[in-house]
């Protein structure tokens, strides 16, 4: 099968070795019917960010018929992926002598959970350590072994994920805001996220301190677990 660089409109989708940055991903899109792999939830959340980054509420609703459990990992894959972006930025400031610890407002500072007893970590740390556990986690054949079906067991790690995730968001915000809004303005990151641990019920809403402009609001009433 012929492959593709970004402006023909058949064969295996791939940037080619060579190929200009302007020029990647530059294909066409496909329906999700006519999307015959199995990381089709992938292809389809990562076509709808390339068309519209901002338009949250596209990328975070599933098709018709589509698993929740399954959508809901795969987002929380993505999120990995797009946060790493993000941490690069934070290297250019953030540094333990900077930022000791892992805090975003005075009321919280988190402890790393990537430790055998969790503690305090500085917070470039604490980034790097949250991402890295949480790609172990999602890509572990024990909790994850599919990308079809979930274990109800492995759904409720979800939230877990979600919660040390989000920490990385409100630290870059309350203590690194030009790289936050440098990023944000770019990536619609943060707005997504939380468009979607509220539309999921994956956080409680106290919990949600960066309070964005552009963040539609979702009413939900979420208890404490």
């Amino acid at each position: 099968m012929e492959e593709i660089t970004g402006n023909s409109d058949e064969g295996i989708r791939r940037n080619r070795p060579g190929t200009k940055s302007k020029e990647m991903n530059q294909w066409p899109d496909v329906d999700f019917d006519d999307m015959d792999s199995i990381l089709c939830v992938q292809q389809l959340i990562q076509q709808r960010i390339k068309n519209n980054p901002s338009d949250v509420q596209t990328i975070i609703s599933p098709p018709p018929s589509q698993d929740e459990d399954v959508w809901k990992y795969e987002h929380i894959r993505q999120f990995c992926q797009e946060l790493n972006g993000l941490a690069v930025l934070l290297q250019t400031e953030c540094d333990p002598s900077s930022c000791p610890q892992m805090m975003a407002t005075e009321q919280w500072i988190y402890l790393c959970a990537a430790h055998k007893t969790p503690k305090e970590c500085p917070a470039i740390d604490y980034t790097r350590h949250t991402l890295d556990g949480a790609a172990v986690l999602l890509n572990s054949n024990k909790y994850f072994s599919s990308r079809v079906t979930i274990k109800d067991a492995s759904v409720a790690k979800l939230a877990s994920v979600c919660r040390r995730l989000y920490r990385i968001f409100s630290h870059a915000f309350y203590h690194h805001r030009s790289q936050f809004d440098a990023f944000e303005a770019e990536t619609f990151l943060c707005e997504r996220f939380t468009a979607f641990v509220k539309r999921y019920e994956l956080m409680t809403g106290e919990s949600l301190i960066v309070y964005l402009s552009s963040t539609v609001d979702v009413d939900i009433d979420i208890t404490e677990s």
